[in-house]
Protein backbone atom coordinates (compact mmCIF):
# COMPACT_ATOMS: atom_id res chain seq x y z
CA UNK A 1 0.00 0.00 0.00
CA UNK A 2 1.40 3.59 -1.37
CA UNK A 3 2.51 6.09 1.68
CA UNK A 4 0.51 9.47 1.29
CA UNK A 5 2.58 12.33 1.93
CA UNK A 6 1.09 16.13 1.90
CA UNK A 7 3.56 18.74 0.59
CA UNK A 8 2.24 21.61 2.95
CA UNK A 9 2.95 25.55 3.54
CA UNK A 10 0.81 28.43 2.92
CA UNK A 11 3.05 30.64 1.74
CA UNK A 12 4.14 30.60 -1.71
CA UNK A 13 7.51 30.35 -3.18
CA UNK A 14 9.29 28.18 -0.98
CA UNK A 15 9.78 25.55 -2.91
CA UNK A 16 7.03 22.98 -2.66
CA UNK A 17 6.15 22.41 -5.95
CA UNK A 18 9.41 22.01 -6.98
CA UNK A 19 9.80 19.18 -4.22
CA UNK A 20 6.61 17.68 -4.85
CA UNK A 21 8.13 17.02 -8.79
CA UNK A 22 11.65 16.11 -7.71
CA UNK A 23 10.96 14.08 -4.65
CA UNK A 24 8.30 11.94 -7.09
CA UNK A 25 11.22 11.59 -9.59
CA UNK A 26 13.80 11.26 -6.74
CA UNK A 27 11.72 8.19 -5.49
CA UNK A 28 11.84 6.56 -9.21
CA UNK A 29 15.14 7.25 -9.55
CA UNK A 30 15.70 5.04 -6.16
CA UNK A 31 13.18 2.35 -7.98
CA UNK A 32 10.20 3.00 -6.42
CA UNK A 33 6.71 3.97 -8.02
CA UNK A 34 5.57 7.33 -7.29
CA UNK A 35 2.04 9.63 -8.00
CA UNK A 36 1.80 13.24 -7.95
CA UNK A 37 -1.66 14.66 -7.17
CA UNK A 38 -1.97 18.03 -8.45
CA UNK A 39 -3.99 19.65 -5.88
CA UNK A 40 -3.18 23.24 -6.43
CA UNK A 41 -6.09 25.49 -8.11
CA UNK A 42 -2.51 27.19 -9.81
CA UNK A 43 -1.73 23.82 -11.73
CA UNK A 44 1.98 24.63 -11.43
CA UNK A 45 2.78 21.07 -10.77
CA UNK A 46 0.91 19.97 -14.22
CA UNK A 47 2.82 23.12 -16.15
CA UNK A 48 5.66 22.59 -15.00
CA UNK A 49 6.08 19.14 -16.83
CA UNK A 50 4.22 20.10 -19.50
CA UNK A 51 1.34 17.67 -19.45
CA UNK A 52 -1.42 19.00 -21.68
CA UNK A 53 -5.23 19.46 -20.52
CA UNK A 54 -6.35 16.02 -19.81
CA UNK A 55 -10.07 15.21 -20.14
CA UNK A 56 -10.23 14.21 -16.59
CA UNK A 57 -8.70 16.26 -13.84
CA UNK A 58 -8.42 16.66 -10.37
CA UNK A 59 -11.22 18.44 -10.23
CA UNK A 60 -13.69 16.20 -11.87
CA UNK A 61 -12.82 13.46 -9.93
CA UNK A 62 -13.30 15.16 -6.95
CA UNK A 63 -16.92 16.35 -8.07
CA UNK A 64 -17.64 12.96 -8.74
CA UNK A 65 -17.86 13.28 -12.53
CA UNK A 66 -14.50 10.82 -12.98
CA UNK A 67 -12.27 8.51 -11.69
CA UNK A 68 -9.11 9.35 -11.22
CA UNK A 69 -6.93 8.95 -14.51
CA UNK A 70 -2.74 8.90 -14.11
CA UNK A 71 -0.96 10.58 -16.54
CA UNK A 72 2.62 8.85 -17.22
CA UNK A 73 5.03 11.38 -17.55
CA UNK A 74 7.72 8.53 -17.60
CA UNK A 75 8.32 4.62 -16.34
CA UNK A 76 7.84 4.92 -12.67
CA UNK A 77 6.05 8.52 -12.91
CA UNK A 78 2.61 8.92 -12.71
CA UNK A 79 0.56 12.32 -12.21
CA UNK A 80 -2.98 13.68 -11.32
CA UNK A 81 -3.34 16.45 -13.07
CA UNK A 82 -4.96 20.39 -11.90
CA UNK A 83 -6.70 22.99 -13.93
CA UNK A 84 -7.54 26.14 -13.23
CA UNK A 85 -11.51 25.63 -12.53
CA UNK A 86 -10.30 23.58 -9.46
CA UNK A 87 -10.65 27.22 -7.80
CA UNK A 88 -14.37 26.95 -7.60
CA UNK A 89 -14.27 23.61 -5.68
CA UNK A 90 -14.27 24.66 -2.06
CA UNK A 91 -17.63 26.90 -2.56
CA UNK A 92 -18.93 23.84 -4.92
CA UNK A 93 -18.59 21.47 -2.17
CA UNK A 94 -19.41 23.14 1.20
CA UNK A 95 -22.40 21.55 1.30
CA UNK A 96 -21.64 18.03 0.51
CA UNK A 97 -21.38 15.30 2.96
CA UNK A 98 -18.39 14.08 4.18
CA UNK A 99 -16.75 16.82 1.78
CA UNK A 100 -13.42 16.11 4.11
CA UNK A 101 -12.97 12.79 2.85
CA UNK A 102 -13.51 13.19 -0.94
CA UNK A 103 -9.81 12.43 -1.32
CA UNK A 104 -9.40 9.70 0.91
CA UNK A 105 -12.30 7.70 -1.09
CA UNK A 106 -10.73 8.31 -4.62
CA UNK A 107 -7.35 7.31 -3.99
CA UNK A 108 -8.77 3.63 -2.26
CA UNK A 109 -8.19 3.07 -6.23
CA UNK A 110 -5.18 3.76 -6.85
CA UNK A 111 -2.94 3.71 -3.91
CA UNK A 112 -2.53 -0.28 -3.90
CA UNK A 113 -0.38 0.88 -7.14
CA UNK A 114 2.24 2.83 -5.96
CA UNK A 115 4.57 3.02 -3.41
CA UNK A 116 4.58 6.79 -2.84
CA UNK A 117 1.62 9.11 -3.68
CA UNK A 118 2.91 13.03 -3.02
CA UNK A 119 0.24 15.47 -2.82
CA UNK A 120 1.19 18.77 -4.11
CA UNK A 121 -1.28 21.00 -1.52
CA UNK A 122 -2.77 24.48 -2.52
CA UNK A 123 -0.87 27.85 -0.59
CA UNK A 124 -4.18 27.86 1.81
CA UNK A 125 -5.64 26.00 4.78
CA UNK A 126 -9.16 25.46 3.06
CA UNK A 127 -11.18 22.74 2.03
CA UNK A 128 -8.48 21.12 -0.57
CA UNK A 129 -5.80 21.31 1.92
CA UNK A 130 -8.10 19.79 4.40
CA UNK A 131 -8.95 17.03 2.28
CA UNK A 132 -5.30 15.93 1.59
CA UNK A 133 -4.74 16.03 5.25
CA UNK A 134 -7.10 13.79 5.77
CA UNK A 135 -5.76 11.31 3.83
CA UNK A 136 -2.04 11.74 4.24
CA UNK A 137 0.15 9.52 6.39
CA UNK A 138 3.20 12.41 6.70
CA UNK A 139 3.22 16.14 6.12
CA UNK A 140 6.50 17.63 5.01
CA UNK A 141 6.49 21.27 5.48
CA UNK A 142 9.37 23.02 2.80
CA UNK A 143 10.34 26.30 4.09
CA UNK A 144 12.81 28.60 2.64
CA UNK A 145 15.54 29.37 4.80
CA UNK A 146 14.53 33.17 4.76
CA UNK A 147 12.69 35.37 7.89
CA UNK A 148 9.90 35.63 6.14
CA UNK A 149 9.29 31.49 5.67
CA UNK A 150 9.37 31.59 9.47
CA UNK A 151 5.91 32.95 10.15
CA UNK A 152 2.89 31.11 9.82
CA UNK A 153 4.56 27.88 11.18
CA UNK A 154 2.37 27.74 14.06
CA UNK A 155 -0.77 28.12 12.40
CA UNK A 156 0.60 24.99 10.20
CA UNK A 157 1.01 22.83 13.49
CA UNK A 158 -2.43 24.15 15.00
CA UNK A 159 -4.48 22.64 11.85
CA UNK A 160 -2.41 19.48 11.74
CA UNK A 161 -3.13 18.89 15.13
CA UNK A 162 -6.64 19.47 14.58
CA UNK A 163 -6.81 17.14 11.30
CA UNK A 164 -5.14 14.70 13.78
CA UNK A 165 -7.32 14.85 16.97
CA UNK A 166 -11.00 15.23 14.69
CA UNK A 167 -9.90 13.56 11.22
CA UNK A 168 -6.62 11.40 11.00
CA UNK A 169 -5.32 10.19 13.68
CA UNK A 170 -2.09 8.52 12.22
CA UNK A 171 -1.61 11.74 10.24
CA UNK A 172 1.87 13.66 11.54
CA UNK A 173 4.66 16.01 10.54
CA UNK A 174 7.30 13.25 8.36
CA UNK A 175 9.89 15.98 7.99
CA UNK A 176 10.78 19.56 7.55
CA UNK A 177 12.61 20.12 3.89
CA UNK A 178 15.17 23.42 4.13
CA UNK A 179 15.09 24.58 0.85
CA UNK A 180 17.32 27.65 -1.41
CA UNK A 181 19.55 27.20 1.17
CA UNK A 182 23.13 28.79 0.63
CA UNK A 183 26.20 28.04 3.30
CA UNK A 184 27.60 31.27 2.59
CA UNK A 185 24.55 33.44 3.72
CA UNK A 186 24.27 34.18 7.33
CA UNK A 187 20.55 34.66 7.20
CA UNK A 188 19.86 31.60 6.02
CA UNK A 189 22.27 29.47 8.44
CA UNK A 190 20.48 31.55 11.45
CA UNK A 191 17.19 30.53 9.81
CA UNK A 192 17.92 26.90 9.69
CA UNK A 193 19.41 27.09 13.45
CA UNK A 194 15.79 28.51 14.25
CA UNK A 195 14.12 25.61 12.12
CA UNK A 196 16.09 22.78 14.21
CA UNK A 197 15.33 24.59 17.42
CA UNK A 198 11.65 24.65 16.66
CA UNK A 199 11.06 21.00 14.50
CA UNK A 200 14.28 19.10 16.03
CA UNK A 201 14.62 15.37 14.32
CA UNK A 202 12.14 16.54 12.09
CA UNK A 203 14.01 18.63 9.96
CA UNK A 204 15.83 16.34 7.57
CA UNK A 205 19.69 16.36 7.04
CA UNK A 206 19.45 17.79 3.49
CA UNK A 207 19.28 21.15 2.53
CA UNK A 208 18.25 21.64 -1.02
CA UNK A 209 20.79 24.46 -2.16
CA UNK A 210 19.87 27.58 -3.74
CA UNK A 211 20.88 25.87 -7.38
CA UNK A 212 19.64 27.76 -10.89
CA UNK A 213 18.86 24.45 -12.32
CA UNK A 214 15.86 23.84 -10.20
CA UNK A 215 14.75 27.23 -11.51
CA UNK A 216 15.54 26.12 -15.09
CA UNK A 217 14.08 22.68 -15.27
CA UNK A 218 10.28 23.73 -15.23
CA UNK A 219 11.04 25.49 -18.59
CA UNK A 220 12.21 22.68 -20.03
CA UNK A 221 9.17 20.72 -18.78
CA UNK A 222 11.61 18.49 -16.51
CA UNK A 223 12.43 17.16 -13.13
CA UNK A 224 15.25 18.24 -12.41
CA UNK A 225 17.16 14.48 -13.39
CA UNK A 226 16.06 14.29 -16.70
CA UNK A 227 17.16 18.68 -17.09
CA UNK A 228 20.35 17.99 -15.21
CA UNK A 229 21.20 15.09 -12.99
CA UNK A 230 24.72 16.43 -12.24
CA UNK A 231 23.90 19.35 -10.64
CA UNK A 232 23.55 20.06 -7.07
CA UNK A 233 19.34 20.09 -7.05
CA UNK A 234 19.45 16.57 -8.27
CA UNK A 235 22.19 15.55 -5.43
CA UNK A 236 20.23 16.89 -2.89
CA UNK A 237 16.91 15.64 -4.17
CA UNK A 238 18.51 12.14 -4.55
CA UNK A 239 19.73 12.21 -1.03
CA UNK A 240 16.59 13.86 0.59
CA UNK A 241 14.92 10.69 -1.25
CA UNK A 242 16.86 8.37 0.49
CA UNK A 243 16.02 9.87 4.07
CA UNK A 244 12.38 9.59 2.98
CA UNK A 245 12.39 6.35 2.25
CA UNK A 246 14.40 5.42 4.96
CA UNK A 247 12.14 6.98 7.06
CA UNK A 248 8.95 5.95 6.09
CA UNK A 249 10.55 2.17 5.91
CA UNK A 250 11.48 2.35 9.34
CA UNK A 251 7.94 3.65 10.08
CA UNK A 252 6.31 0.71 8.59
CA UNK A 253 8.98 -1.58 10.14
CA UNK A 254 8.13 -0.31 13.95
Amino acid sequence: MGVIISLLNHKGGVGKTTSAINIGAGLVELGKRALLVDLDPQANLTLSLGIPRQPSTIYEAIRGEADLEPYTVKEGLDVITSTLDLSGAEMELINEAGREFILRELFDTVIEEYDYIIIDCPPSLGLLTLNALTCSRYVFIPLQTEFLALQGLVKIKQVIDKVRFRLNKKLEIGGVIATMYDQRKVLNRNVAESIHKYFGKKVFNTYIRDNVALAEAPTERKDIFDYNRRSNGAADYLSLCKEIVERTEEAVEA
